[in-house]
């Protein structure tokens, strides 16, 4: 009976200390989980496994810094700071919302109601306004709408004349969709400048948010190279928009899944983006599908050789012997003469440029 006693209380005191065991080895992993939590909230993990603190990079002042992204609770946005459309929740109810809604479906589909088989009219090509304008005009460094409401009525350059919402808008028509005027009192058009308007409301007048416009490259040392650019369409490009530039037809509705990046349909000479400086900059923060500012694919040079091998095809011309009355406000890469300088048209094209902003600077 002594014997088969004390063999119990050995097995008792055996279990209980392999219980002391697993609750200290439990209240270990507890302990490193929340260590690594705590952690975590001090430092990121780079995509090349390096290790940063978040706090130096929400104070980093370089174009990808993520840290300054405006809240949309933001009630106005002031200049160089970086902008978040505002959420449709926000789109006011009643007719007023509807007009906001039916411009941004038409920025979104324009081919469907002003293309060649619009339901509305037949003012454009088969590209949508989107297909610049990415996202409904809402993507960082992407023609996002941001600054249009605090920033217009603006002189213009080109015109040499101070151009309203409107009138920009039909510069765009006529350019980018190689289309004529959308009447400025139509449906259409007063849509199209609620929904724009809308998206900028939180903007302070006068004032431009950082991620606006186009994020412009530095120059490179060369010209660019159409045919380095072609061997990047090739790997990159043509899987979207197509061997010969031709784009992708959606199957139910004419307008384009992937535009057309040269050829009838696509956008004419006289487009903002026949400037390969600004379908450098498009590109290198856009391009591919589903690339944007933060993680691009393309390098800087990589972006400038693409620009100009897309925008050395054929595509319809404009008539732009209006523009530009005062040759010193022409853009370095704007591909026409007569200029201010004694650059030709080639160096104009493609470069190389900084020796012709040194010789304007002068």
């Amino acid at each position: 009976m002594e014997r088969k006693k004390i063999t119990e209380t050995e097995q008792v005191a055996l279990i209980a200390s392999r219980s002391v065991i697993l609750l200290a080895i439990f209240f270990v992993v507890v302990a490193g989980s929340i260590a690594l939590v705590m952690l975590s909230s001090h430092f990121t993990v780079g995509l090349d496994g390096s290790t940063q603190k978040l706090n130096s990079v929400a104070s980093s002042k370089k174009p990808f810094d993520t840290g300054s992204l405006s809240s949309s609770n933001s009630s106005k946005i002031p200049e160089n700071k970086y902008w978040k459309a505002p959420d449709e929740s926000d789109i006011p109810p009643g007719k007023e919302g509807a007009v906001i809604f039916y411009g941004k479906e038409l920025i979104v589909h324009t081919a469907k109601y002003l293309g060649p088989k619009g339901t509305v009219m037949h003012i454009a090509n088969m590209m949508n306004c989107q297909n610049c304008h990415n996202e409904a005009g809402t993507k960082s460094f992407a023609l996002n709408f941001s600054a249009v409401k605090s920033t217009y009525p603006q002189y213009k350059a080109r015109s040499n004349s101070f151009i309203s919402i409107e009138q920009r808008i039909n510069g765009c028509i006529q350019r980018s969709l190689n289309g004529s005027n959308l009447p400025s009192t139509s449906k259409e058009m007063v849509a199209i400048v609620a929904y724009i308007k809308w998206l900028g409301k939180d903007v302070v007048k006068g004032e431009k948010p950082k991620n606006a416009g186009i994020m412009k490259l530095a120059f490179l040392n060369r010209a660019a190279n159409p045919l380095k650019g072609k061997l990047v369409y090739a790997n990159v490009c043509s899987s979207c928009h197509a061997e010969n530039g031709e784009g992708k037809e959606a199957p139910s509705v004419a307008e384009f899944i992937y535009p057309p990046l040269w050829g009838k349909n696509s956008y004419n000479d006289g487009a903002g983006l026949f400037r390969i400086s600004n379908f450098a900059g498009f590109v290198k923060n856009n391009m591919p599908f589903g690339t944007n500012y933060e993680h691009p694919m393309l390098n800087d040079e990589q972006a400038w050789d693409v620009a100009a091998f897309v925008n050395s095809k054929a595509r319809p011309h404009k008539d732009q012997t209006a523009d530009w009355k005062k040759l010193k406000e022409k853009p370095i890469d704007f591909p026409f003469g007569p200029y201010a300088d004694k650059f030709s048209e080639l160096q104009h094209k493609y470069g190389p440029f900084t020796e012709i902003a040194n010789a304007q600077k002068k």
